[in-house]
C-alpha cells in the first residue's frame, strides 16, 4: 500500500448510523460497508452540524459551523466569500470534483455584485460550492401547483432515463420513484402507502447504480491528485426501491420505535411542536412505519451492494492502493422514533452519522479494523483532506480538526470536549405553530460523551439528556432542580463556543503574532515621553532631522509688513 494521493468522499443522504450491520443493526446486513470498516477506522461519535440537508452539507464542505457560514436552511445561499474544501484543496495541488448531490444554493446576488459570471471558471466554482462539476444531481424533481421545487433537479438523470426509453415528462418521478399497477397507473412514491411497491424501473437504471457508474466514469478519466465527492441521493425519500430490494424486508424486520408515552406527554413545547407536525403524526402510526422502513432498508441494501461494485472496481484497477475512502451521511432519519419523522431535531437518531475512513498508507496499518469513540464533527473532514493533500490547514478558516493523527494511531481523541449542532426553523411551519419570531426560531445542541443540552431561543427552558444512563434519550431532565449544576456546566460549554472568533478569516494566527511585533517597528510611537524611553532604532527617522523654521519665517514676514 502507498500513501493516499486521491480521496473518494462518499456521502449518502439521510442514512441512519444504526442502519448498518457494522453499527449493530440486527436484520440489515451491509457486508461491503462492513468490509470497509475492517480496512479502516469506524467512528462511533461522529456528529453533523445541522439536522437538515443543505446546512449540514455546507458545514461539511466549508469546514465551518452553521453560525459561521450562515447557510442555515435549505435554499439559503452560501455566501459568495465562503471558502470551501475545493478552494483549500486546489491551493494544496489537489483537484476537487462533484458527482451527485450538494443541495447548495448559489449566492446569485453576491456573484452579480462582484461581477462573477456563472459560466466563468471562478464563477462556476463559486456557484457549485467550490467543486468542479462532473455531474450534479440533487435528486429531487417534485412538482406542485406553484411549479417545480428544483427546476434543475435530476436534470442529467432524466435525460439518461429518457434515452433509455422511459417516456415521461418527469421520469424521475414516474419511474424511478413510483410504482405502477396492472392498468399502467402511476403509484406515486410520495404517498407512503406505496412504499411497499417496487419502483417501476430496471434496477440498473435506478439512481444509486446510475451514480455509481458516473463515479467510476469520473475516476477512470481523472488526472490526479483528486478528491471526488460521490454524493448519493438515497436512502432519502421518496421511500421506494426497485426489485429485488422492494420485498427483501417486511414488518417483522422493523425495529420497535424508540419512544415512550411519557416522553410525548411531558415533551418540551418546542419538541412537542415537532412531534405534532404532519410527518411526526404519520410516522407515529404502525402502518406507516411497516410500509416505509422495509423500503428504507431495501434502499440501504442497494447502496451497500453498489459499494461492493465500486470497491471491487477500485481494487481491479489498482486505485484502492492510493485512494483514501471516506463514507458518511449528511444526517439520519427519525422513522417514528421519539414520535417524529424526518430529521429536524437533535436526538442521536438524526445528529449522529456513520463515519468510516480507509487510509491506504502504511501509517494507518495499526488502526485498521478499529473503532474510535472520539468526539468528531463533520467539519473535521475538510482539514483532514487538506492534511492528506499535503497542504497547510488554515485554522483561522477551518474550524474542525484533522483526523489523520487518529487514523495513524498518534491520537485517540480530538482536541474538543463537546460537539455542536444548530437548527434554524425560522422559515418553517413549525415557527408559525409556536408563534416564534424569525429571531427566536433557532436552536442549539451542545453534547459531550455523557450529556446533551438543547437550547431553544424564545425564553424556553433547556432540554437535557443523560446519555450515559439514558442513551435512548427518552427522559428530559431540563426542568430538574437536581441537574441545575449540570445544565449550567453545559451552558458554559455552549457559551464558550459562541465566544470563539469565527469571522476573522482574512488573517491567520501566525500573521497576527507577527503583527504584534511589526507594528512597533513601523513608526507608530504612542505613550513615549522621551526618545530615550524606547529603543533608539525604533525612532531613527524622528531624530537628527533638520528643516526650515516656517514659524520664525512667518513672524518675520508679519513684522516686515
Amino acid at each position: 500500500m502507498a500513501k493516499a494521493k486521491n480521496i473518494l468522499f462518499i456521502m449518502f443522504d439521510q442514512l441512519r448510523w444504526d442502519y448498518l450491520s457494522c453499527y449493530g443493526h440486527k436484520h440489515l446486513h451491509t457486508p461491503n460497508i462492513d468490509r470497509l470498516a475492517k480496512m479502516g477506522v469506524q467512528f462511533t461519535r461522529a456528529y453533523i452540524q445541522s439536522p437538515i440537508c443543505g446546512s449540514s452539507r455546507m458545514s461539511t464542505y466549508t469546514g465551518r459551523y452553521v453560525h459561521s457560514h450562515g447557510a442555515s436552511w435549505n435554499g439559503i445561499p452560501l455566501k459568495v466569500g465562503e471558502m470551501t474544501m475545493g478552494d483549500h484543496l486546489r491551493a494544496a495541488g489537489m483537484g476537487c470534483h462533484l458527482v451527485g448531490k450538494t443541495h447548495m444554493r448559489a449566492d446569485a446576488e453576491g456573484m452579480a455584485r462582484l461581477g462573477l459570471e456563472p459560466d466563468s471558471l471562478i464563477g462556476a466554482r463559486v456557484a457549485e460550492c467550490g467543486f468542479d462539476v462532473f455531474e450534479r444531481d440533487d435528486g429531487m424533481k417534485p412538482e406542485g401547483p406553484d411549479g417545480s421545487y428544483d427546476p434543475d433537479g435530476a436534470k442529467e438523470y432524466n435525460k439518461y432515463l429518457k434515452a433509455r426509453g422511459y417516456e415521461s415528462d418527469n421520469p424521475w418521478h414516474d419511474f424511478a420513484n413510483s410504482g405502477v399497477d396492472a392498468a399502467g397507473n402511476v403509484l406515486s412514491g410520495w404517498f407512503l402507502k406505496n412504499s411497499t411497491e417496487a419502483a417501476n424501473i430496471e434496477e440498473q437504471d435506478s439512481e444509486t447504480p446510475y451514480l455509481t457508474r458516473r463515479g467510476m466514469e469520473f475516476i477512470e478519466q481523472a488526472e490526479g491528485p483528486w478528491c471526488c465527492h460521490l454524493s448519493y441521493i438515497k436512502p432519502h425519500w421518496p421511500y421506494i426501491v426497485p426489485e429485488p430490494y422492494h420485498d427483501m424486508y417486511g414488518p417483522e424486520h422493523v425495529p420497535a420505535p424508540i419512544r415512550s408515552a411519557a416522553e410525548y406527554d411531558n415533551a418540551h413545547p418546542v419538541l412537542k411542536a415537532f412531534m405534532e407536525a404532519p410527518v411526526g403524526k404519520a410516522f407515529s402510526r404502525d402502518e406507516v412505519r411497516n410500509a416505509v422502513i422495509p423500503a428504507y432498508m431495501g434502499l440501504i441494501k442497494q447502496c451497500d451492494d453498489q459499494m461492493g461494485v465500486l470497491f471491487k472496481w477500485l481494487e481491479d484497477t489498482g486505485r484502492m492502493d492510493d485512494t483514501m475512502i471516506v463514507l458518511t451521511s449528511d444526517h439520519g432519519d427519525f422513522l417514528g422514533d421519539h414520535w417524529m419523522g424526518e430529521k429536524t431535531f437533535f436526538h442521536d437518531t438524526s445528529t449522529k452519522v456513520p463515519l468510516i475512513i480507509y487510509d491506504p498508507s502504511p501509517e494507518a496499518d495499526a488502526t485498521r479494523g478499529t473503532t474510535c469513540d472520539a468526539l468528531v464533527e463533520c467539519i473535521d473532514l475538510a482539514p483532514t483532506f487538506v492534511d492528506v493533500a499535503g497542504g497547510k490547514v488554515a485554522g483561522h478558516i477551518l474550524e474542525g480538526h484533522s483526523l489523520l493523527p487518529i487514523l495513524h494511531g498518534k491520537e485517540t481523541e480530538t482536541p474538543r470536549d463537546f460537539v455542536i449542532c444548530e437548527y434554524d426553523y425560522s422559515g418553517s411551519p413549525i415557527a408559525n405553530r409556536l408563534g416564534a419570531s424569525v429571531r427566536d426560531g433557532v436552536m442549539f445542541m451542545v453534547a459531550d460523551k455523557d450529556w446533551k443540552l438543547v437550547h431553544c431561543e424564545g425564553g424556553y427552558r433547556p432540554i437535557l439528556f443523560d446519555l450515559k444512563n439514558d442513551p435512548q434519550e427518552l427522559t428530559d431532565l431540563g426542568d430538574s432542580a437536581d441537574h441545575a449544576e449540570m445544565i449550567e456546566r453545559m451552558y458554559d460549554k455552549l457559551f464558550r463556543w459562541t465566544r470563539r472568533q469565527s469571522q476573522r478569516t482574512t488573517r491567520s494566527e501566525e500573521q497576527l503574532l507577527v503583527m504584534r511585533k511589526e507594528s512597533g517597528r513601523r513608526g507608530v510611537v504612542i505613550g513615549i515621553y522621551d526618545e530615550n524611553d524606547t529603543p533608539l532604532e525604533l525612532t531613527v527617522h524622528y531624530r537628527g532631522r533638520k528643516v526650515e523654521n516656517h514659524k520664525a519665517s512667518h513672524r518675520k514676514d508679519l513684522v516686515g509688513e
